[in-house]
């Protein structure tokens, strides 16, 4: 392999890093304090996680489904119209 190769391969592997980390930071985050499930104002295929009728996140079929949750602010999820903070 030449120089270069090796350098981009190198600098391919850091970048990934760093993504993959910040990736792991934010998921952590929004999970901390500060923050609380709200269901029923999840838009189609953006809630945060899993629920009786499907796996994981990005799987709600529609708009404001009463099981399917995103994070809000805590406090937030109460100004919210239709919005039902879980437990």
């Amino acid at each position: 392999m030449s120089k270069t190769t090796v350098r981009a391969l190198q600098v391919t592997a850091a970048l990934a890093a760093l993504v993959g980390g910040a990736a792991v930071v934010a998921s952590t985050a929004s999970a901390k304090d500060g923050y609380e499930k709200c269901a029923g104002v999840a838009r189609a295929h953006m809630n945060d996680c899993a629920t009786k009728a499907h796996s994981c996140a990005g799987q709600s079929a529609k708009d404001n489904d009463p099981e399917s949750w995103v994070y809000v602010p805590t406090g937030t999820c109460a100004k919210i119209a239709g919005g039902t903070v879980v437990k």
